[in-house]
């Protein structure tokens, strides 16, 4: 009955045989349906590999300065050469500012195909529409998994490393990442 009907469930079987009068559990049908091999979905290493080219990541981190203050630092990073599209730096971060990051991120026709992005609030409806204005579709990592926009993490530790480590007062420059 699973092969002439390969639709149906295990539960619209089960109830099509109590129908012929054969008392069996809907659990021993589906242990006995037969199972149809689907070809596997692509895994999200095989989508970053297959779209690189057309794929950016945003952002923000934060930099503390002398007088105790924090500024916000939104960044776009580029994939396939992970290279540094643009950079905006503010003390108060609203989703108007970062939907005119975007756009002066990515002026005319030179916008990509995916942009990769975390579920922080500061994006808003604001930000989404902008998005969808430009023709780029979002991509939005799982929560709590940094580990899904990697680049742009690894580009932020960096930069966190290199140029704002204050603890190590040198007489040489320290901030060679960009």
């Amino acid at each position: 009955m699973s092969r002439a009907n390969p639709t149906w469930g295990a539960p619209r079987i089960h109830g099509e045989l109590l129908k012929l009068g054969m008392n069996i559990g809907e659990t021993s049908v589906s242990k006995y349906m037969v199972r149809r091999r689907r070809p596997p979905s692509q895994t999200w290493r095989t989508f970053l590999e297959n779209h690189v080219k057309n794929l950016v990541s945003v952002d923000f981190f934060t930099v503390p300065t002398l007088r105790f203050q924090v500024l916000y630092v939104f960044l776009v990073l580029a994939h396939d050469r992970r290279r540094i599209l643009h950079f905006g730096v503010t003390a108060h971060p609203t989703a108007e500012w970062t939907t005119q990051q975007l756009r002066e991120a990515f002026p005319w026709d030179t916008a990509p195909r995916y942009l990769l992005r975390d579920r922080d609030r500061i994006f808003g409806d604001a930000f989404s529409k902008q998005v969808q204005d430009m023709a780029i579709q979002e991509v939005l990592s799982a929560p709590r998994s940094p580990w899904q926009r990697a680049y742009v993490e690894r580009v932020i530790g960096t930069i966190r490393r290199e140029c704002l480590d204050h603890g190590s007062f040198s007489t040489k420059p320290r901030c060679t990442a960009m």
